[in-house]
């Protein structure tokens, strides 16, 4: 089987680049499509951090914004290295292939464990925590079989079903996505279970900083990275009211397939798996459903490399002047709560591309704008 990634090449981020990247995710309001959007605009992380209280204050907050110094940069890395960890951008060969492509994806990733595990594709397994006993061996199950095929499986640490899919594969590769800092994992049953994943053949991961206790809120971003690094999402046992649900639905937003394996319908764990063969997700006895229907996703060329250099996508031209109060105006007029896309503020306001991108830039610098998925944006419901 040909894998995906397993010719990769990317361009290392300089030790700068490295600090200014951190310190520009760490700032406040900055989260990966801004991150994105500033690089794209500004042309580099350094720029873009001189330009944040500038374009803030345009944005009209009413308070300085806080940007990450060098020195809390620097010891995060100091941190991390103590730890055993290292900080991987975008662009570079050990970033996983397929989570790169998502809308918003993590700059940065921390990692601790062995890198190789990111350039096979991978298989994501979820489900309940409260898993039965023939649900975790099901998993266990489809986790050995799609390891031993060449597939990384990913999960998220979680007691149950996570945790057998975990086990399942440490002799052949597995990634473990964490809701908090790398130093901070959860639950504290499966610490024993991370350190044989970290210090053997798999892979610990987390976009948030070290230190970071992990809350209810940070579970999704966690499941929005194992949707991301994955081909597929196995779902084994889900709940109607599930976090495994999350990641199905965040994998359907990200082209990847989803799987789900049937249960009984007087067992409460099943009623979301089920649920989700109704609404149309591929129903899995075995490990050959899944890696039948994944085989035409692993070619070798199926995700451009994207580069870690910081380019000049969409950089002002020279001598082109800023927007003025008046283009604000017109762009904040046209937002409301309901969440729009960016080509139609610029179509109703008849605002160049370049100036509506600029003052959505400044408005969520300032903590005015919400983004959504698919690229939407509204006023924020505080403002």
């Amino acid at each position: 089987m040909e894998t995906v990634g397993a010719h990769r090449k990317g361009i290392a981020l300089t030790d700068r680049q490295r600090i200014a990247w951190l310190r520009l995710i760490r700032s406040d309001n900055v989260g990966p499509v801004t991150f994105r959007d500033l690089i794209n605009h500004f042309g580099s992380a350094e720029t873009a951090l001189d330009m944040l209280p500038e374009l803030s204050r345009r944005g009209g907050s009413s308070r300085q914004v806080r940007v990450a110094s060098r020195e809390e940069a620097e010891r995060e890395i100091e941190v991390a290295t103590r730890f055993g960890a290292r900080f991987v951008g975008i662009g570079e060969p050990d970033y996983p292939d397929a989570l790169r492509q998502i809308d918003g994806a993590p700059p940065l990733l921390a990692v601790r464990g062995n890198t190789k595990v990111t350039a096979p594709p991978a298989v994501g397994i979820v489900g309940s925590r409260n898993a039965s006993i023939h649900g975790a061996k099901f998993a266990a199950m489809l986790a050995r079989d799609c390891g031993r095929a060449g597939y990384t499986i990913v999960s998220g640490l979680a007691r149950g079903i996570d945790a057998a899919a975990h086990r399942a594969s440490l002799q052949t590769g597995t990634i473990a996505a964490l809701a908090g800092g790398l130093d901070r994992p959860y639950p504290p049953e499966n610490f024993g279970l991370l350190d044989e994943i970290w210090n053997g053949d798999g892979l610990a991961v987390s976009e948030m900083p070290f230190g970071w206790e992990p809350r209810a809120r940070d579970f999704p971003r966690r499941n929005r990275l194992i949707a991301g690094i994955a081909l597929g999402v196995v779902i084994v046992e889900a709940a109607k009211r599930s976090g495994s649900l999350i990641t199905a639905r965040l994998a359907g937003d990200f082209g990847r397939l989803v799987f789900a394996v049937p249960g009984s319908p007087l067992d409460l764990r099943c009623q979301g798996t089920n649920g989700l063969i109704k609404d149309g997700a591929i129903l899995t006895t075995e490990a050959g459903d899944i890696l039948d229907a994944l085989a035409p996703l692993t070619r070798r060329d199926l995700f451009s490399v994207t580069r870690a250099e910081e380019p000049e996508y969409e950089t002002a031209r020279p001598g082109s002047a800023p927007p003025d109060d008046s283009d604000r105006a017109r762009v904040i007029d046209s937002l409301g709560a309901s969440p729009v896309e960016t080509d139609d503020i610029i179509r109703h306001t008849g605002l160049a591309a370049q100036a509506v991108y600029l003052i959505l830039l400044e408005l969520d610098l300032a903590g005015r704008l919400q983004r959504h998925a698919g690229g939407l944006v509204s006023l924020s419901m505080t403002d």
